[in-house]
């Protein structure tokens, strides 16, 4: 009996184990690639559209044949609009799923809270939106904007005759990491412009925030000393709330322009835009841009929508940090290619000078030292129909600079490379 039973557990033993090394084999079939974003809670209405255009482009890059013969299988996190969440979850994408990529975050502070953990277990994390700057890592890829590629070109905007020739700005953000800094270069930008504190009125409320009601009157108040802009870093769903007060209270683009760094297409849609037509947001793509290339791209993203029953599928929109992700994701697959290889540290050098013809137009770069992509920058005019109209842009794609001259000791960063094992 003993005897018998011995051979019953052996022979399970090594169905178990044959088990094991068949899933293993599968495995390795594929490579896994992280998608970190928040699908729930206040950031739920930015990033939900970047974790389906990940899928969309991951799907995409599946059909094409994969990556070094391998299909990509994405592992989808759910942080939740919860930044110590975020933390959690990368350190598990990295450790428990070995994903051998991640694209994710919005917030700073969510990837600030990741970044210790990439730098730790030597991961590598692809940031598709606009951010602050003041920082570079050897583990994180930038492909959204640093401020003068966003910021800076929208206030010099506002500045000029075309622009409304502002001479006040009310600096309205939620409180966090992104606005705060962003607007300490603001203010000392305007300083270097003659512009004085008197003529700048700095605003932060919490994320998730409803009840502008208050704030919408006390601009219109400072409205009355001058020619005044509104710089908009408000994030998330608190913009739904805010664009309908000004609208409640009648505050027109024709006397009080605003100019939005995190309000797209998709934080319009389901707004009424007509009492908007005229305020502003600065990125780096609009859904409107006319070339083939966004042709093809806003195609692919509505036909995706309707073929897997997307919620509203019928009205999405392409956006500023769904283009990001679109050019992230396939500049780590051709890096990829040309590493032989997903090793972290062969696709980080892989990645220097990766080009990508983009949705915006133009040919983007990555660049060898700093690790943010060369981006065109423009401004557009919200449009009745939730859409833009591109009002002003650069002649080419400009090169980042992750250190804002407009901040004291920066001179002495602007042209560091970032600092790896290596170097």
């Amino acid at each position: 009996m003993q005897r018998r039973t011995f051979i019953k557990a052996f022979a399970l033993s090594a169905s178990v184990i044959s088990m094991g090394l068949a899933f293993s084999a599968q495995a390795a079939d594929t490579i896994k690639v992280g998608i970190m974003h928040s699908l729930s809670g206040t950031m739920a209405i930015s990033e939900t559209p970047l974790k389906d255009v990940a899928l969309m482009t991951i799907a995409d890059i599946n059909a094409k044949g994969g990556v070094l013969g391998k299909q990509l299988e994405p592992v989808v996190v759910d942080p939740a609009s919860n930044w110590p969440l975020f933390a959690e979850k990368a350190r598990q994408l990295l450790s428990q799923d070995k994903a051998a990529v991640v694209f994710g975050c919005w917030t700073s502070v969510s990837r600030k809270s990741v970044l210790p953990v990439f730098e730790e277990l030597n991961g590598l994390l692809f940031y598709p939106v606009q951010y602050e700057g003041e920082e570079m890592s050897p583990n994180v890829f930038y492909t959204g904007a640093a401020p003068n590629q966003q910021a800076i070109p929208a206030v010099e905007y506002l500045m000029s005759e075309d622009g409304g020739a502002a001479k006040r700005y009310f600096l309205l953000g939620t409180d966090y990491v992104y606005p705060r800094t962003t607007n300490k270069i603001l203010r000392a930008f305007l300083h270097s412009k003659g512009v004085q504190d008197k003529d700048i009125e700095e605003v932060y409320t919490p994320f998730g925030y409803s009840d502008y009601q208050t704030i919408v009157s006390n601009i219109k108040k400072f409205s009355a000393g001058g020619k005044t802009a509104v710089i908009s870093t408000i994030n998330g769903d608190s913009n739904v709330p805010f664009y309908k007060e000004l609208a409640n209270q009648g505050l027109k683009a024709t006397d009080v322009p605003v100019v939005a760094f995190s309000v797209g297409e998709e934080e319009l849609r389901g707004i009424d835009t007509k009492p908007l037509v005229g305020n502003l947001a600065a990125w780096n793509y609009f859904e409107s841009v006319d070339n083939a290339t966004n042709k093809q791209f806003v195609a692919e993203w509505k036909a995706y929508a309707k073929a897997h029953k997307l919620p509203n599928a019928d009205t999405v929109v392409t956006n500023d940090p769904m283009e990001a992700t679109y050019v992230g994701i396939h500049m780590w697959a051709q890096a990829v290619e040309k590493a032989g290889t997903t090793d972290v540290d062969k696709v980080r050098a892989a990645m220097a000078g990766q080009t990508f013809k983009a949705p915006s137009g133009f040919t983007l770069t990555m660049d060898a030292t700093n690790h943010h992509l060369h981006k065109p920058v423009m401004i557009g005019e919200i449009e009745g129909n939730g859409q833009f109209n591109v009002v002003w842009q650069t002649e080419g794609p400009v090169r980042a600079q992750p250190w804002s001259p407009f901040i004291a000791g920066n001179d002495k960063k602007s042209d560091e490379p970032v600092k790896t094992a290596s170097n």
